[in-house]
């Protein structure tokens, strides 16, 4: 049974330890060094082995509280972390860690480290979906949010409810909880959209996936995927996913229609995974030859490219840019996603194909559109393990990814900070009430999104699954 004391005064069961550490202790999940927003939740983290444990958090040469723990694990209450975190905001945390166990029965004190606090907030709400990271078979999945301040987590929609196979890419518009919407595959599905507490059920002329809302919140841009998969049985790659077609749609949601371009229709590129502008003037996509796949698989390599858009009229222009040119550049690049202040194009990068979640080399980059120079975000990848879809928080300063590199084969989220000089900080793992979870957690994150708040998902919902009844073609 886990037990945690906490004054902020002090500790009522503190202990004082005999020996002392010139290193600093080796924590789970590893927040030592990392910069956080002033609204996250508590990190709680835990020292394998230990049977007891304290730490003291130090503001200034003040010290503001103890936490006692027993089984490793330091939990810190959410109304006290959050007062340390309001008094630290611009400032930083020390931590002093000291621990018990057979190796230590009298206990040893290791060196402080680090959490820097800044001011800049996080959006207070995120959403992703959690699945079996497996390729084969699932049974149960679901849309699910999380409150950034608390470790407060709850459904959106799951495929029980649906009652359809699978439930997928969802999107806000604006980050809006109250404007969203999401796919559901299988029997009597379709796309569904929620708008001020109502949905509605949608079947386009055409299937499409990867959507993202325009800024002015009319539009939605899709691609439109054949998609494929095959199976290998050497190497830490086991399966390529992979599209036979994939085209550029976007959806009026206004008219209710399909808007097409034949341009970005045709059989001799794939285009996929769009993105806009903050500004609403420019999508940006994934763009690569077709190739003869699987047996070309690794000569597929996308660039992004982007096209400008008039709002008013709903049409693609005529300029066309390619903003990474994998042919000069190297690799294979997806998910292009604009800061709100429009000044970087964040994306991953691949040696090959499409689908990076199954590439262990896949890693975050980042250019400068200003400059179109290239800007240094190493100490947000894991090299190893793949590091892939991503999302920026509303003011720019926060980035959402997710990454394998806990063990190869769960997709976890980090967040990262990102300063007003472009300057990246080391990322930190989501953090959860018990940092156990982390690991025992037998589901993967899979695209994480921010929002402005809780989702109100209706109760009636289930019945747009229950027939074909009031269904939008």
């Amino acid at each position: 049974m886990l037990t945690v004391c906490l004054l902020l005064t002090g500790c009522t069961k503190t202990r004082k330890a005999a020996r002392t550490a010139d290193v600093q202790p080796e924590i789970f999940p590893d927040y030592k060094g990392v910069t956080v927003p002033v609204n996250i939740a508590p990190l709680n983290f835990m020292i394998d082995g230990a049977e007891h444990i304290q730490a003291t958090f130090i503001v200034g040469g003040e010290e503001l509280a103890t936490v006692c723990g027993s089984e490793g694990v330091v939990d810190i209450p959410v109304d006290e972390w959050q007062e340390m975190t309001a008094k630290a905001a611009g400032k930083t945390i020390e931590v002093e860690v000291s621990m018990w166990n057979d190796n230590y029965p009298d206990g040893i004190k290791y060196k402080p480290f680090s959490v820097n606090v800044s001011k800049d907030e996080i959006d207070p709400w995120i959403a992703y979906r959690l699945i079996e990271p497996g390729y084969e078979s699932w049974r149960y999945m679901g849309i699910y949010q999380r409150e950034l301040s608390s470790f407060d987590e709850d459904e959106i929609i799951t495929n029980k409810t649906s009652k359809s196979a699978c439930v997928n890419c969802h999107n806000f518009d604006r980050r809006s909880a109250k404007r969203m919407m999401f796919h559901a595959r299988g029997a009597n599905g379709g796309t569904i959209f929620l708008e001020n507490g109502k949905t509605q059920k949608v079947k386009p002329e055409m299937s499409v996936v990867y959507p993202a809302w325009h800024p002015e919140g009319r539009f939605i841009a899709f691609s439109s995927n054949v998609t494929r998969q095959n199976f290998y049985a050497e190497g830490r790659q086991p399966v390529e996913v992979f599209d036979l077609t994939s085209d550029l749609v976007i959806y009026d949601t206004k008219e209710e229609k399909i808007v097409k371009d034949p341009r970005f229709l045709t059989e001799e590129t794939l285009e996929t995974f769009p993105g806009w502008s903050p500004d609403g003037k420019w999508l940006y996509f994934s763009c690569a030859p077709k190739r003869d796949m699987p047996a070309d698989r690794k000569n597929l390599h996308y660039s992004i490219i982007r096209v400008d858009f008039d709002a008013a009229k709903g049409t693609l222009g005529n300029r066309v840019d390619t903003v990474y040119n994998a042919r000069t550049q190297g690799g294979s690049a997806s998910f292009p996603r604009v800061s709100p202040d429009g000044r970087y194009l964040l994306f991953t990068l691949a040696d090959f194909g499409t689908f990076p979640i199954w590439h262990n080399e896949a890693d975050l980059k980042m250019i400068d559109l200003t400059t179109g120079a290239p800007v240094e975000i190493n100490i947000w990848n894991d090299k190893g393990n793949t590091d892939s879809y991503h999302s920026w928080s509303k003011n720019g300063r926060w980035v959402m990814f997710s990454s394998r590199r806990l063990d190869g084969r769960y997709t976890r989220l980090f967040i990262a900070y990102l300063d007003k000089d472009g300057k990246p900080c080391k990322p930190f793992l989501l953090p959860q009430r018990d940092p156990r979870q982390n690991t025992l957690r037998l589901k993967s994150f899979n695209i994480p999104e921010f929002m402005d708040g809780r989702v109100e998902m209706p109760k009636n919902t289930i019945e747009l699954f229950e027939c074909e009844d009031n269904i939008i073609k």
